[in-house]
């Protein structure tokens, strides 16, 4: 077998363009707004099911990169989500991002209240950033704590919700999207069970990469 491609930027190209293809096939092709999210979660799961399941509130991506323009910290759930988003195109923003998992406060803290660190985390992020783009990858129990804290008068920038897993992830994931519609809160949740850590990054460095324009690889310094 003779290898299509070598560079990384030929690449990403030929895939975009054969997971457009694909989902023009298929009749899901996503609208202009989500496109760029759509297709760079599929990029990294290799799975159609996401131009599906993967919902937005009206504006949710706008929205997103107008914080974005304006240096929006982002945090995490996990440390796996925080190192897979783009450094350089935060920095190019003039952004910041975290993950307060491992934040010997917050051990404390879930300790001391017999709950998670998810939620002493994101109980961290609200108080420290309340105007930050939350993403949320692998604890439902964030999720939720994120809708009480929205209904209790949290604006978050953006809430990024894709748990994966069985146990509280649908319901979760359904609360918030709820929350988020009815307090005016922009999301991105991918209903059903599927998501994880690197879709969250995925969804991040989509918004990212809209909002620093470098969509196409060549701008982030890649060659081809």
């Amino acid at each position: 077998m003779t290898p299509q491609h070598h560079l990384p930027a030929d690449i990403e190209r030929t895939s975009l363009k054969i997971i457009a293809a694909e989902l023009a096939e298929l009749g899901l092709t996503p609208p202009p707004e989500t496109e760029a999210v759509v297709r760079r979660v599929i990029h990294t799961t290799a799975d159609f099911d996401y131009a599906k399941n993967l919902r937005f509130t009206p504006g949710a991506v706008q929205k997103a990169v107008e914080a974005l323009h304006k240096g929006a910290f982002l945090v995490t759930d996990t440390n796996m989500a925080l190192a897979g988003i783009t450094k350089p195109g935060l920095a190019k923003l003039g952004g910041q991002a975290a993950c307060y998992m491992a934040d010997p406060e917050v051990a404390a803290r879930a300790k001391a209240e017999g709950t998670t660190r998810a939620v002493a985390a994101m109980h961290k992020a609200a108080a420290e950033h309340p105007g930050a783009i939350l993403a949320v990858g692998n604890a439902p129990t964030a999720l939720l704590t994120i809708a009480e804290q929205i209904e209790a008068g949290l604006r978050p920038a953006l809430v990024i919700g894709v748990p994966v897993g069985f146990v509280n992830v649908v319901e979760s994931k359904e609360r918030l999207f709820v929350t988020c519609e009815a307090h005016g809160v922009p999301a991105i949740v991918a209903m059903g069970r599927k998501g994880g850590s690197n879709v969250a990054a995925a969804i991040c460095n989509a918004l990212i990469y809209s909002a620093a324009e470098m969509l196409d690889p060549t701008a982030r310094g890649w060659n081809g």
